[in-house]
């Protein structure tokens, strides 16, 4: 085992989060550690989901639109010149019961005073081939974020749940028809989200169906939905999939540690992002289910970071009276 000059900031994910949290903590001279994930990772992948991301036009300050890769390489880059260091890999094991606090990335150990969490949600996904080089392409997890692009568009909506079912409703802003297709023959939904989805004149149901294969080279262009009761197939021709079967949090690595809510997310104190372990702070997805845009993740950083500082500025303070 391997153990490394100890830290006074350990940040362990580098989306939207974490990268804001590193550019606010390195600006305090407190050169943090940046876990920022595996290239190969589905769910830990450096830079979050928006690597899987094309065009993002909500950003605030990009009135042309920016490419989500680039819009986090620039966060990086930004955190890394004022002192920030990276780690491309995956952190396997936390240990926050003592101080200093320890993080291990298979056999070798880094110690902090602090340690924030930014490891992100991941969208539940179908599991088709060709899925993950589709999104972007016609094929989205995020209505707020991708609605826009689908102007006068037939789309479809995958899921049953409440998500599903106000996703549909905010793409009629959007599309021309809105269809839900959903595996059984009732929704999981709130009654008053069905009942004003149902009353839509832009959005229909498919019952009963599933969606089986994704057709399109360069961008979506069908899908083939096959009946759950039958099994007979067809093809319906659309401009957008819109997947909304859920998230799921990036928290397996710290169960029994942290406390979580019945989904998994993280939960912090009311207005600020304290977990229940002092020194440990936690932003972003992995701790809202609400927004879940980018924005709200990078403003989370920002508050993760300055708490860290207030933090350790306190504990100095205290420890040298």
């Amino acid at each position: 085992m391997t153990t490394h000059p100890h830290r006074q900031v350990i940040i362990i994910g580098s989306g939207p989060a974490g990268l804001t949290a590193a550019v606010y903590v390195a600006r305090a001279s407190l050169a943090p550690l940046v876990i920022e994930g595996e290239p190969s990772s589905t769910s830990d992948q450096p830079g979050g989901q928006l690597m899987l991301t094309t065009e993002v036009e909500n950003f605030p300050g990009f009135p042309e639109g920016v490419q989500g890769p680039e819009l986090m390489q620039r966060m990086r880059d930004q955190a890394a010149r004022f002192g920030a260091e990276y780690l491309t890999e995956k952190a396997t094991k936390v240990d926050f019961s003592s101080h200093p606090r320890r993080v291990w990335v298979r056999e070798d150990e880094y110690t902090a005073d602090v340690v924030i969490v930014s490891t992100g949600a991941r969208s539940l996904m179908l599991g088709l081939p060709d899925e993950t080089r589709l999104i972007g392409h016609g094929v989205s997890t995020c209505a707020t974020c991708d609605g826009f692009f689908f102007r006068g568009q037939e789309i479809v909506v995958v899921g049953g749940g409440d998500s599903a079912i106000e996703e549909a409703s905010f793409l009629t802003k959007f599309a021309s028809k809105v269809t839900i297709v959903h595996r059984r023959d009732k929704f999981r939904a709130s009654k008053i989200m069905q009942e004003r989805a149902l009353s839509n004149p832009k959005i229909s149901v498919r019952w009963n169906s599933q969606v089986t294969r994704l057709i399109g080279d360069s961008k979506l262009s069908a899908i083939e939905l096959t009946d759950t009761v039958t099994g007979a197939t067809d093809t319906m021709n659309i401009g957008g999939l819109f997947v909304a079967i859920g998230h799921r949090p990036n928290t397996d690595l710290f169960t029994g540690i942290l406390d979580m809510d019945d989904n998994g997310y993280l939960v912090t104190q009311p207005g600020s992002s304290r977990t229940n372990i002092p020194g440990i702070f936690a932003c972003g997805d992995v701790q809202d289910h609400t927004y879940r845009q980018a924005i709200t993740a990078a403003g989370s950083g920002c508050m993760a970071a300055i708490d860290a500082e207030r933090w350790l500025e306190h504990h100095h303070t205290t420890a040298n009276k």
